[in-house]
Parts: C-alpha cells; sequence; structure tokens
C-alpha cells in the first residue's frame, strides 16, 4: 500500500471468482473503522459521513511482472 495525500494504491491478491466491489466495500470498512480508531482527528477529513469516496477504480495486472508493479506502488508518496 502507498498513494497520495487524495488516493491510494493497493496491490491486492483475490480469487478469480470474487468480486472486486465486495473486496474494495469490505477494505474500505474495515480500513475506516481502524484508522478512526488509531487517529480520531481524521474523522474531521470524512467526506458525506465516510472517510472513503463511493467511487474506486481496480485493475488486473497479468500481463505485467509483479515487481513492477511493486515498485510503482512503493514510489508513490506516503499518504497521510
Amino acid at each position: 500500500m502507498d498513494g497520495e495525500g487524495d488516493h491510494v494504491h493497493l496491490l491486492m491478491n483475490y480469487p478469480p471468482k470474487g468480486s472486486a466491489s465486495s473486496l474494495v466495500k469490505s477494505q474500505k470498512g474495515a480500513s475506516s473503522y481502524v484508522l478512526l480508531g488509531r487517529r480520531p482527528r481524521i474523522g474531521k477529513c470524512y467526506w458525506n459521513n465516510a472517510l472513503w469516496s463511493p467511487f474506486y477504480f481496480a485493475a488486473s495486472c497479468g500481463g505485467v511482472a509483479l515487481d513492477v508493479i511493486k515498485r510503482y506502488i512503493e514510489q508513490q508518496a506516503t499518504p497521510l
């Protein structure tokens, strides 16, 4: 995981039969709960009463070496 001030990049592995939308929804819910517990001031950054926006982008990376994707993510600025 890494990202920038207004978004994050996550490299995740999930089963081909899994649903990207359910994976993203559970990750957003769990991370919001953990972040709010660890950094209560983050509640001031909520977007319409939610830490994360309802939008997301997911892409497969089957044709690219995993190390290339990992390096790209690691080179992003660390979010707040």
